[in-house]
């Protein structure tokens, strides 16, 4: 043991300027996330802030059975997992993306075409949902007056549940398209470039090279992201849908994150609204463990 200490003693007298670099990171995780487990036992507790976290009464799973005894408990999770499959659907999209970017041979115009995809990240959530609900207005959206020049009659999207999902999820890829294919195009770019000569010299297609060379490069990429992704899978942005939802759409728009924070700060049912997302960082945990075993079978490629 002592060996050991003594070792990780000199690790860290000669690294420190390395591990200070880390330490606002790691002060932010342990602050922000770590130390907020502590009242994660408020879910199996009737909670009342005047009685404190010690002082109230334990009831064990008594919020957990309520929410799946509760009315809305299959729309909320329909909902949630439906937007989230979708969101999953167009995964390959910053890829496709980063290939056809990557074959850019003019320099000009291939930075002209990342900084215009990579814009849209930058602008506020706040900010995009007031451009969707402009666009999408059935008397002055510009999406709606096409429709009517075209011979159609206006549709309300913004009141009809059924466009709802759609009007979300391609609105989120167009503000991250660009954004989530960097890291995309940095793998790329790592690929060495003999590879690519050899195959030329062969007689190898543009299409075959990308297909041989650059997909099979990038897949280790590509395979991580999509086990952070399913990680979070039932982790849908709060903001964009609650600024978008409204009484007509919410059969198809209200989602955990939304209930959790109506139940939670609304309705001041703070254990309840603990429980249920407890729930969802539960399903969230579960979903990456098991995708993280099978990517690890299946490609030997894995967070860990």
């Amino acid at each position: 043991m002592n060996i050991y200490l003594q070792t990780w003693k000199k690790q860290i007298k000669r690294n420190w300027h390395l591990y200070l670099f880390i330490l606002p990171t790691l002060l932010y995780f342990i602050v922000f996330n770590y130390l907020p487990m502590y009242g994660l036992q408020i879910a199996f507790k009737n909670f009342y802030p005047s009685q404190g976290i010690f002082g109230s009464e334990w009831i064990g799973f008594e919020h957990f059975e309520r929410f799946f005894n509760s009315p809305s408990f299959w729309t909320i999770i329909k909902n949630t997992i439906s937007i989230s499959l979708y969101e999953l659907a167009l995964f390959p999209l910053p890829i496709l993306f980063a290939l056809a970017v990557n074959e850019l041979r003019n320099g000009m115009f291939k930075k002209s075409v990342q900084i215009i995809t990579y814009a849209p990240h930058f602008i506020s959530v706040v900010v995009v949902a007031g451009i969707i609900v402009s666009l999408v207005h059935p008397t002055t959206g510009i999406l709606n007056k096409g429709i009517v020049l075209l011979g159609g009659e206006p549709i309300s999207f913004m009141t009809e549940p059924a466009w709802f999902k759609s009007i979300y999820v391609w609105s989120g890829t167009w503000q991250q398209l660009g954004w989530n294919s960097i890291i995309y195009i940095a793998a790329l770019s790592a690929i060495n470039p003999e590879l690519h000569e050899a195959a030329t010299i062969d007689g190898a297609t543009r299409v075959q090279r990308i297909w041989n060379i650059n997909l099979p490069g990038i897949m280790p990429t590509v395979i991580i992201l999509l086990i952070l992704s399913i990680g979070s899978f039932m982790s849908i942005g709060f903001e964009k849908v609650y600024l978008l939802q409204n009484q007509l759409n919410m059969d198809s728009s209200e989602v955990i994150q939304t209930y959790v924070y109506r139940s939670g700060l609304l309705q001041a049912q703070y254990s309840f609204s603990a429980a249920v997302g407890l729930f969802n960082s539960v399903i969230n945990l579960l979903l990456l463990v098991t995708i993280n075993s099978i990517a690890r079978k299946v490609s030997q490629t894995s967070l860990w």
